[in-house]
């Protein structure tokens, strides 16, 4: 089927060609009626801008530059998925680099090649300090935006702390007052930014961070801390983690030492990865929205190329899933 053109939509609607095309552009003096004819003859004839005509109009490129860091971890990969449909929706293409977030020569040599070709601008799924230090001083003035520098709202935390701070009013909550945490990688921001956010609010509502681990991810690391940890130590009623992956190795570790849980130990983990809601207990956790960051970072972006604003309802904050991992102190 041939895609309708402004012509069409003009012939449908009862008006001029040139009417259609000032609706399009966003003319707001047209009348209401004539508004609401135009937008039932583009709805019935399912009508699609031309993007690239538009683009060579303005001359400007319809792709975006992705510097992509750890894309083998959940949360990128999720952000950039939610990235590309969001760019798709809206006619544009991501061109992604992966990266490397720890090495200088790493983040130079994948901005070079972001570099090489025209774009729009530049996202980023910055996953250290030193690769959004690199890109804040060497990216140039075009439009970019970070995914670690997304507040939670405007002037508050970020994020990252925001989910920890959920997983620690949780716990606090339940009655919960000597706890422990097991992070990611503090030289990722998400690991360095949810443990803050943990320890922080816990120490604002009165409870004890007894002990904090640094695990990489990964399940091994959570069955690890918890074989780490002296008798002492183990004596806390409840634990975090970073993400869901470390909660399900804690988990198992402590079940083979003959700790239950919940009834001796809740585990609360971050993510809410599909499988946290199959194990045994199903795992209570924060879940992130991640698609709707990759969403949020294009509308940010795109606000900066095209003008307007972009939509922070398209991405919700980290909530509280409560399943059976973790119960009431007492």
């Amino acid at each position: 089927m041939k895609a309708a053109t402004i012509y069409d939509v003009a012939r449908r609607a009862g008006v001029s060609h040139q009417t259609v095309s000032r609706f399009l552009a966003g003319f707001e003096g047209i009348r209401p009626e004539t508004r609401a004819k135009v937008e039932t003859a583009l709805s019935e004839l399912e009508y699609r801008p031309n993007t690239a005509a538009r683009l060579l109009r303005t001359r400007r490129t319809n792709r975006i530059g992705v510097l992509a860091d750890r894309v083998d971890q959940v949360g990128p990969a999720r952000i950039i998925a939610g990235a590309t449909a969001a760019a798709r929706e809206r006619g544009y293409l991501l061109d992604v680099v992966l990266s490397n977030g720890i090495e200088v020569e790493a983040i130079e040599a994948a901005l070079a090649l972001v570099n090489e070709h025209q774009v729009a601008g530049i996202l980023a799924t910055a996953q250290t300090d030193l690769m959004v230090d690199y890109l804040l001083r060497h990216a140039g003035s075009g439009p970019m935006v970070i995914d670690a520098r997304l507040p939670a709202f405007p002037g508050g935390p970020s994020r990252n702390e925001y989910a920890g701070a959920v997983s620690a009013d949780h716990l606090m909550d339940l009655g919960h007052r000597r706890v422990g945490y097991v992070s990611g990688p503090l030289g990722w921001l998400a690991a360095s930014g949810r443990r803050a956010g943990f320890v922080d609010r816990v120490a604002e509502r009165g409870g004890e961070v007894v002990w904090t681990r640094e695990g990489d991810w990964a399940a091994d690391s959570g069955d690890r801390a918890w074989r780490d940890l002296g008798p002492e130590e183990r004596a806390v009623t409840a634990v975090a983690t970073g993400n869901d992956s470390m909660a399900i190795g804690l988990i198992s570790a402590a079940t083979q030492d003959g700790v239950r849980v919940p009834d001796d130990l809740s585990v609360i983990g971050n993510d809410d990865i599909h499988e946290s809601r199959y194990l045994l207990p199903a795992l209570s956790t924060v879940g992130v929205d991640f698609e709707g960051e990759g969403r949020l970072m294009v509308e940010q972006l795109l606000a900066q190329v095209e003008g307007g604003e972009a939509d922070a309802g398209s991405c919700r904050l980290p909530e509280l899933v409560v399943r059976a991992s973790t119960r009431p102190l007492g």
